[in-house]
């Protein structure tokens, strides 16, 4: 409709007063194609049975520097218990760096997950963390893109974590990480 307009007439903002008209126009939306697939109806995450079986997991980037390089915190969550892990990690850490934290610092204290919820982090999609945890069992499931909601657990618990680091990091700057534990518990 614009382009044929276009060529017999022109006024300021020709182009939004189309579209506007094209909005409103009934018959118009009732012909227009349909470009995009219905969405899906919302699936909560089931109530998980038993601690430590389904956690879920992010990235908090953008600190300060410790002294030891730190730069951010993987957040590892119960969704049971609602208890965490805040491990301080550099993020330049390798794959291999962070599954070897990974397995020392959850599967040897609390054991294999049954499935993981995550964002979709490039670490969390990577070939190699898929083909790890295809190995050990464990089912990984991704929030929605652009929709943190999806895994609203660990996004409030990191909300509440960077609340906490805020006042931390004023008061031990370069050394926040080795405070980090004093905020490990269920938020």
């Amino acid at each position: 409709m614009y382009r044929d307009l276009e060529l017999l007439y022109w006024w300021p903002n020709l182009k939004r007063d189309v579209a506007k008209y094209v909005e409103s126009c009934l018959v118009c939306q009732q012909v227009k194609a349909e470009h995009q697939r219905p969405g899906g109806t919302l699936q909560p995450l089931p109530i998980p049975e038993w601690k430590w079986e389904h956690i879920a997991m992010d990235f908090v980037v953008g600190l300060p520097k410790t002294t030891k390089g730190h730069d951010s915190i993987w957040v590892v969550i119960d969704r049971l218990t609602k208890s965490a892990h805040f491990l301080p990690v550099r993020t330049t850490y390798s794959m291999d760096q962070l599954a070897d934290l990974y397995v020392q610092e959850i599967i040897r204290l609390h054991g294999i997950p049954v499935s993981i919820v995550s964002d979709r982090d490039p670490m969390f999609t990577s070939r190699f963390w898929k083909s790890l945890h295809d190995t050990l069992g464990t089912k990984l499931s991704f929030s929605t893109a652009f929709h943190p909601q999806t895994d609203g657990q660990s996004e409030r618990t990191i909300q509440i974590l960077e609340d906490m680091l805020r006042a931390c990091v004023l008061d031990f700057q370069p050394s926040w990480s080795r405070y980090l534990p004093l905020v490990e518990f269920p938020c």
